[in-house]
């Protein structure tokens, strides 16, 4: 293997991005206060406006990509249409002979009305914030190194989309065709997730699937006709502890039972029942065998009298695995870090993100270029300060030698097409 170094022109191009900290930190601090929760319609538009004037910057289009309507059980137990929010798309050189694809969300978990809306300095070094780490210091860090890429001499040898997705916290249901389009038609992904506190990286990813059980049964006056009722809940009850006696019967696979809705006056047999749970899987082959089991928990719901059970939903991310092709592109990250002497390492996660869509059409990729952070989906969420040059320093020697041809993206989607 050929030994990489930096050029004296990269090595200048790299070092320059420590100009950029105090402009980086600012304007992760006002992102992190625009509160975009993923079902926060107005907070979304005003994220994505935000992101539109900055990342307008880079010599590319960019525009708004409308999603397709998905499905969402309401509280009635009806299967409802939903809209998402735009993607925002920035093409750049797309008649390029070396492709990319780097993703982010833009969207967080944290609702516009939860009590966790500004970001605050903790110590010189941690900023608690809400989709600080998860992500939006991550799409900072992506848009520095990309301006470095184009400062840089080998710039228009590569070309790239960007896609940030409105919906990636809920399952990317909207964007998940697009990411596969994306996939398909580029040689190498980039995703700008979270790393971990002390900078690992995700490597294999789990699979997830989101499912809805709806439990439809009879209401009656629970003490002078308790015995012409049938308890949606009772049922429910029953499917979840069928569900939690599959955990464990097979390697890496689990089921979380998340949030139960229905019922009301005590005196009344509750005749509705949704249940919303998620699976993890480590295999493709996992899937089936889930579904397998479920289906046979639901056909014993609807053997009671009485009652009628119907599941909605399925996986929304199938497994990524440490296949030849990642473990090249983690390579190259690894390569990468040794010029400017970050350590770069990685484990499995049980967690799913774009690179697990991105994988699944063909792409290979490293998903986890972000800011060091942790406690994400929670108040206590904090991203690492430091971690903001460190990361796109990172990106930014990775992008260039992906436009110099010595990391070769080709190569590694030839690699994929042969899995």
């Amino acid at each position: 293997m050929t030994q990489i170094t930096l050029t004296s022109s990269e090595s200048t191009l790299v070092d320059g991005v420590d100009d950029n900290f105090s402009d980086m930190l600012s304007t992760v601090m006002a992102w992190s206060s625009q509160n975009s929760g993923s079902h926060n319609r107005s907070g979304l538009i005003a994220m994505r406006g935000l992101l539109s004037e900055r990342f307008a910057e880079l010599p590319g289009e960019v525009e708004e990509v409308p999603l397709p309507e998905g499905e969402y059980v309401a509280l009635s137990g009806e299967v409802e249409a939903i809209t998402y929010e735009p993607a925002l798309q920035v093409s750049v050189r797309p008649d390029a002979p070396v492709q990319l694809v780097l993703t982010g969300h833009y969207d967080t978990v944290f609702p516009k009305d939860f009590h966790f809306q500004k970001p605050v300095k903790v110590d010189v070094d941690t900023i608690n914030g809400p989709g600080t780490a998860d992500m939006k210091a991550g799409l900072m860090v992506m848009l520095t190194a990309l301006e470095t890429l184009e400062r840089s001499d080998n710039a228009k040898s590569i070309g790239y989309k960007i896609l940030m997705s409105p919906d990636e916290e809920i399952g990317s249901p909207g964007s998940s065709a697009i990411l596969a389009e994306l996939g398909k038609s580029s040689h190498v992904g980039l995703t700008y997730e979270p790393a971990l506190a002390d900078g690992s990286m995700a490597g294999a990813r789990k699979g997830s699937g989101n499912f809805t059980l709806i439990i439809k049964g009879r209401a009656a006056h629970a003490g002078r006709e308790h015995h012409i009722g049938r308890n949606a809940i009772a049922a429910m009850a029953e499917f979840i502890g069928g569900m939690e006696a599959l955990n464990g019967q097979r390697d890496g696979v689990t089921f979380n039972i998340a949030k139960i809705d229905g019922g009301g006056a005590v005196n009344i047999v509750p005749e509705l029942a949704i249940g919303r749970f998620n699976v993890r899987m480590k295999e493709t082959a996992d899937m089936a065998w889930i579904e397998q089991k479920l289906e046979d928990l639901v056909t014993k719901i609807n053997f009671k009298d009485g009652i009628s059970a119907h599941m909605h939903g399925g996986f929304t991310r199938p497994p990524k695995p440490m296949a030849p092709a990642n473990a090249k592109v983690f390579d190259w990250v690894k390569q990468a870090g040794g010029l400017l002497g970050q350590e770069i390492k990685w484990s499995p996660s049980g967690g799913v993100c774009e690179g697990n869509n991105l994988w699944a059409s063909g792409c290979p990729n490293v998903d986890t270029l972000g800011v060091r952070g942790g406690d994400i989906h929670s108040d206590r969420e904090f991203m690492k300060i430091s971690s903001l040059v460190e990361c796109a320093r990172l990106s930014s020697v990775i992008l260039m030698k992906l436009a110099s041809g010595e990391f070769d993206a080709v190569e590694a989607k030839k690699m994929a097409q042969q899995c």
